[in-house]
């Protein structure tokens, strides 16, 4: 079976935010690649850094002058500008050493023209998390992805990322799996499944809220005061 830069989701609510973009790297700075801007074909120009050993295969083996598949985590810093922590590149038809960087496919009779592309195309994104707001007139919606505690114990702090698409206000303080297109410097939802409620923190029984309650459940912004509908597909 091919492998894949996104892994399979291993519990029902596990949290991640994982895409991939095809474009050119260029770095702020041609001696030091990690700060820089991934230019696409579509012309947009995304803030992204680079994390990791994806820095040292790209000094050795990558012409950044060239498109490349790359395997990224989405962030939101700046309200309708997307930011991108680069963690990997899907090229298997010419880098041929299985490394955490570099994702390969396994020995099929694939034609390598086929090999570097994946099925859910291009500016594919994984989202799962908790859905914290939804606003009907915009199709704003955000939501709260927890990461996984360091080495040392230590636990990062959440993060939000601001998206495009309908969900319901019934599944406020749920946790969803999104999947979602790039759409210039924004994320849009084309699928989500509602998995089910998201537990308050520091809960001992875990009984999870109430969607919309007045009893710790959320505040609602000025203006929600409907269902979104879902999107279409």
């Amino acid at each position: 079976m091919r492998q894949h830069p996104i892994s399979p989701v291993t519990e029902p609510m596990q949290y991640r935010a994982i895409g991939v973009v095809r474009g050119c790297y260029l770095p702020a700075d041609p001696d030091q690649l990690t700060r820089g801007l991934i230019r696409t074909a579509d012309g947009t120009e995304i803030e992204a850094v680079v994390l990791g050993r994806l820095l040292t295969l790209m000094r050795r083996h990558l012409d950044l002058a060239t498109p490349h598949l790359w395997v990224v985590y989405p962030r939101s810093r700046e309200e309708n500008q997307l930011h991108l922590q680069m963690v990997g590149v899907w090229e298997p038809s010419t880098l041929a050493t299985p490394t955490e960087a570099a994702p390969t496919a396994s020995e099929t009779t694939t034609p390598e023209a086929d090999a570097d592309q994946l099925p859910e195309g291009d500016d594919y994104f994984s989202i799962r998390g908790e859905l914290i707001f939804t606003r009907p007139e915009t199709g704003d919606l955000v939501i709260k992805v927890r990461q996984q505690p360091r080495p040392d114990g230590n636990r990062p702090v959440p993060f939000k990322l601001q998206l495009r698409g309908d969900i319901p206000l019934e599944h406020l303080r749920h946790f969803v799996a999104l999947d979602l297109r790039r759409q210039g410097q924004q994320l849009a939802v084309e699928r989500f499944e509602v998995i089910g409620p998201v537990a308050e923190r520091g809960n001992r029984g875990g009984r999870a809220r109430k969607p919309g309650g007045d009893k710790g459940g959320p505040a609602k912004p000025k203006g929600h005061g409907r269902a979104v509908t879902r999107q279409g597909r």
